[in-house]
Parts: C-alpha cells; structure tokens; sequence
C-alpha cells in the first residue's frame, strides 16, 4: 500500500490534535548495519520537520511519544543516546520560538538527570507564551502511569474534604491528567507496522481514530503524514451515536 500523499485535506477536515508513537528507528539502523542509536538520531531529524509541517498545516496540539516509562529496561548505551539527544533538542529553543510553538513534557521527570530537569522548566517557562501550536513530548511517560497519579491527586483532594468522591467525574479525572486543559487526541499515528497503543494516552485516546503505517520513523515525510490526514478525513467519527 503506498502511504503516501502530496497534499494534505483541506484545514476543515483536519484534526485539532495529533498523537505520534515515533517507532522503528532501531529495525532501521540494523537494516543498514548500524548500531541503534544511530536510529534515534535519524528519527529525531523528523521530530522538528512533522512539528513544522503541523504547524504550518494550522494543526493546534501535537503529541510525539519520546521516551516510555519501559524504555529504560533498554541497554544503558541506547539510553545515555536517548538522553543526549534529549538534551539538544530542549537546548534549540530558537527554532519553537521561531515556529511560535509552546511545549509541554507529559511525564514524570523525577527520574530524569537534574540537568534534563532544569532544560525542561527553561523550555517550558520560555515557550509558554507560544500560540501557534502546542507540542507535547510524551517523556518518562505512560499511560498507567498517568492515571494512578491523577487517581492519586483525587485521593488527596477527597481526604482533604474538597471533594466528595461519589461526585467525581470524567471532567475531575481529565483534569488531573498530564494533558489537563488541551483536546483528546482525534488521530493516532504508529508506523513501523506494529499495531497497539503501547501504554500511549490510554484515557484521552478512548474515541481516537487509530492509523497504523507501514514506514519506519526515520523514514516518516510529511507526506506520509498528508497520508495519514487524508485518511482521518475519510473516517466517520459518531462518538457511540449513530
């Protein structure tokens, strides 16, 4: 199937956020005898370039899967690769000013070196007043993970007598969630061919619309992207209704 189109739907078929699970970069470093880090150096190539596209396509929140609260059961070399490559991409804040971009790290960063830490609250703090588009990076995160701290914070809120837990709600539990305040996910994107969610937004992606490519991150274009768009607008979206 070819997965790819020059030209994306027009701006009101599109949809407002966009979640990525970047995979692949590893199967395509060995398919060219390379170790794997050399595949997430690649695919970080393609971050700042979909991030680009989305931006100029008027698509308001992005989501791009960086680093599971698994992946550190990785080899510690590919780890420290994914760390460093971490550090350079929260250093170039010039070009998220340039693209007027805010960002947002979903996640818990307490495990993360001080260091990363410290880039995260910089970056976020001068990013803050970006409106063009929202790009939240998915770091030290999952979607289990996500719920048993917003669980956690309405425990707090209920013992502390705020909050009366026979009155708690989808919205108190939204609102608790690392994405608190921005739209659930409508399109979905995996390639690399394999097809589940991976502990990815597992409240917000309840009526998302699921599309799994045949490309491997490295290899991913904004055409590939236009691709995926046509096909959301292609999709009926009832939300249970009829």
């Amino acid at each position: 199937m070819e997965e790819k189109r020059s030209q994306a739907p027009a701006r009101e078929l599109l949809p407002r956020h966009i979640g990525i699970i970047m995979d692949g970069n590893g199967r395509w470093a060995k398919a060219r005898g390379l170790p794997r880090e050399m595949g997430h150096q690649a695919g970080s190539k393609v971050v700042g370039e979909i991030i680009r596209h989305c931006r100029g396509l008027g698509i308001p929140c992005l989501t791009i899967y960086a680093l599971s609260t698994e992946n550190w059961k990785r080899p510690k070399r590919e780890v420290d690769a994914l760390l460093s490559l971490l550090r350079r991409y929260l250093s170039n804040m010039e070009e998220y000013q340039r693209e007027n971009a805010r960002l947002c790290i979903l996640g818990d960063p307490e495990p993360l070196p001080r260091d990363i830490q410290e880039s995260i609250r910089t970056a976020q703090a001068k990013s803050a007043g970006n409106t063009a588009i929202t790009v939240n990076i998915a770091l030290n995160y999952g979607g289990r993970a996500e719920l048993l701290h917003g669980v956690k914070a309405l425990a707090r809120e209920c013992a502390a007598g705020r909050l009366d837990p026979e009155s708690i709600t989808e919205e108190d539990i939204a609102r608790q969630l690392y994405t608190a305040g921005q739209p659930d996910p409508d399109l979905i994107i995996r390639p690399s061919g394999e097809q589940r969610l991976s502990n990815f937004l597992m409240w917000q992606s309840a009526y998302s619309e699921l599309l799994f490519m045949n490309v491997l991150w490295p290899d991913f274009t904004p055409e590939h992207l236009n691709y995926a768009l046509y096909q959301y607008s292609l999709r009926s979206r009832r939300f249970g209704g009829v």
